[in-house]
């Protein structure tokens, strides 16, 4: 007996040093579904050089944009389910896309088993420095007094969802001006040819300095710890709360110890006081929420976007 419980021990010994040259065998690719310079591309590269020094991982970012996050997506899904291939999802991808395509090639909640949400990207509502509003509340006042516009980064994306969702709480009309990313849609805002627009914080920040823009609100429900100073969009809109969330999926029917392990090292790196600080000089606040709050923040953002794809009648360029 003494026997059989000694091999027993050696052979789950062996299993674990086993599954740990498995996850190291082979490199760790983050897939990424944009190009490179954006924020779930530096983010992604950011954690791939940490976890070479911290784990000894061999990881490689594969930029694979294409199809609104489709091609990567579709890459992920048929690779091996062993916590090697990884699809760096954000809100379009996981909650807005089963809303707004109605054939998607994929379900974020069948095809995919979630990691870790490492990441949440507040936007702001940002106008040009002569814009007469100087807050939300006036905004919301002078959408009501006359017509006015705003700008978004393209048709279904959370910049444009997340302005139908002001219009929805303050029960204010808005024309709609898409354009083809945040390049075109902040230099408008900054010509005067639309209102206001809904962009990311390092898309504005940079004008705002320079005295050419200013900041209306954060997206957030409550003061973001990125921008003390800027009120909340709740604070004018009770209710209102937005982020562009960003997590790590692997395909499903990875196992559990493989998923875990890739988390537990993940949401270390993201609670190092240099890489919160980093991520945060960036306009991202660094999460590493377990694979279940993940799971519940998938199906609670799905529910969101789909009532506001629905109600805001948003179709895809």
């Amino acid at each position: 007996m003494k026997q059989l419980v000694r091999w027993m021990g050696l052979a789950l010994l062996v299993a674990g040093m086993s599954n740990a040259l498995a996850q190291t065998a082979r490199p760790l690719r983050l897939v990424v579904p944009f190009g490179t310079g954006g924020a779930p591309d530096v983010l992604s590269r950011l954690l791939a050089q940490r976890l070479g020094e911290t784990v000894g991982w061999q990881v490689i970012v594969e930029n694979k944009p294409g199809a609104g996050g489709v091609v990567a997506a579709d890459f992920v899904m048929k690779s091996p389910a062993d916590a090697t291939t990884i699809f760096i999802a954000d809100s379009g991808h996981f909650a807005i896309a089963p809303a707004l395509i109605a054939k998607l090639p994929f379900d974020p909640l069948r095809d995919f088993v979630p990691v870790s949400h490492i990441a949440s990207m507040p936007l702001v509502f940002a106008a040009n420095a002569a814009f007469p509003a100087a807050n939300l509340t006036e905004l919301i006042a002078l959408a009501k007094a006359r017509p006015l516009n705003y700008g978004s980064s393209g048709n279904g994306s959370p910049h444009h969802l997340g302005m139908e969702l002001l219009k929805l709480i303050a029960k204010i009309d808005m024309v709609h001006i898409p354009y083809k990313g945040v390049a075109q849609s902040v230099p408008a805002m900054l010509a005067g040819d639309v209102a206001v627009v809904l962009a990311g914080v390092p898309s504005v920040q940079p004008h705002v300095r320079a005295g050419k823009a200013k900041m209306l609100a954060v997206s957030t429900g409550t003061r973001s710890t990125l921008l003390p100073d800027v009120p909340s969009a709740a604070e004018s809109a009770p209710g209102f709360d937005l982020n562009v969330n960003v997590g790590m999926l692997a395909p499903a029917g990875t196992p559990r110890e493989a998923v875990m392990r890739l988390h537990d090292e993940v949401a270390k790196i993201l609670r190092e006081p240099e890489m919160v600080k980093r991520l945060a000089g960036l306009g991202i606040v660094a999460i590493g929420d377990s694979p279940e709050q993940f799971g519940a923040l998938i199906r609670a953002e799905q529910d969101k976007y789909a009532k506001l794809v629905k109600a805001s009648g948003a179709k895809i360029d």
